[in-house]
């Protein structure tokens, strides 16, 4: 990572948490009182291919011990009211902001992978992983959505898995090896800003359908 992409990923943390920290406060608390405890969900996550670290999201699901494995409709069951909405506006992603801060993620880059991914697909994520991993990038902008739909349709931990690793795993590599060929720092403020005016287009869309 280079410097100016630090500072920028340290800038943009720091703003957004001051600005944002009655959301966050206010997400924290609405969990706590509707689900009870843990309000974060900690996931093991790689920043490199022979570093984890903790990523850190609001909890949107029922607390299990046999949780693994992305998330698909075989899970459905077990999202609370709350955390689909949470994860329908994208808020779950909030407490990221921390992660950014101790430099686990950056704004911009491949999301992190879990660990099975990294050690079953160790050419792909070698390459992958040579950036840092980020809360948007170009895989999350372009991809996220169909990723969602195949997904969606897994009924069993298995088939998830497998559609993961088939269908998702290649296609989001692609686009995070583009990505890795093209980065800069102006590339990230394009990156960011078309993350934000989605979601915003995404919000009205829905509010006029409502």
């Amino acid at each position: 990572m280079t410097p100016q992409k630090r500072l920028l990923d340290l800038v943009s943390a720091l703003f957004l948490l001051i600005v944002l920290s009655p959301l966050i406060l206010g997400v924290a608390l609405a969990i706590l009182i509707q689900d009870g405890r843990p309000v974060l969900y900690l996931s093991e996550r790689m920043k490199s291919p022979t570093e984890p670290f903790r990523l850190f999201k609001f909890r949107t699901m029922t607390v299990s011990g046999a949780d693994s494995g992305v998330s698909g409709g075989d899970k459905s069951r077990r999202i609370t009211p709350i955390g689909r909405f949470l994860r329908a506006k994208r808020l779950d992603e909030l407490p990221q902001l921390f992660n950014v801060l101790k430099g686990d993620l950056s704004f911009v880059g491949p999301r992190p992978p879990l660990r099975m991914y990294v050690e079953r697909f160790p050419e792909i994520y070698a390459e992958v992983l040579s950036c840092r991993p980020g809360i948007t990038g170009l895989a999350t902008l372009v991809y996220h959505r169909h990723e969602a739909r195949i997904l969606e349709d897994c009924a069993t931990s298995a088939e998830t898995d497998a559609a993961y690793s088939r269908r998702c795993v290649p296609q989001k590599a692609r686009l995070d090896m583009i990505y890795a060929r093209r980065q800069s720092v102006c590339f990230d403020l394009r990156l960011m800003f078309a993350t934000v005016f989605r979601r915003i287009s995404l919000h009205r869309g829905r509010s006029r359908g409502a």
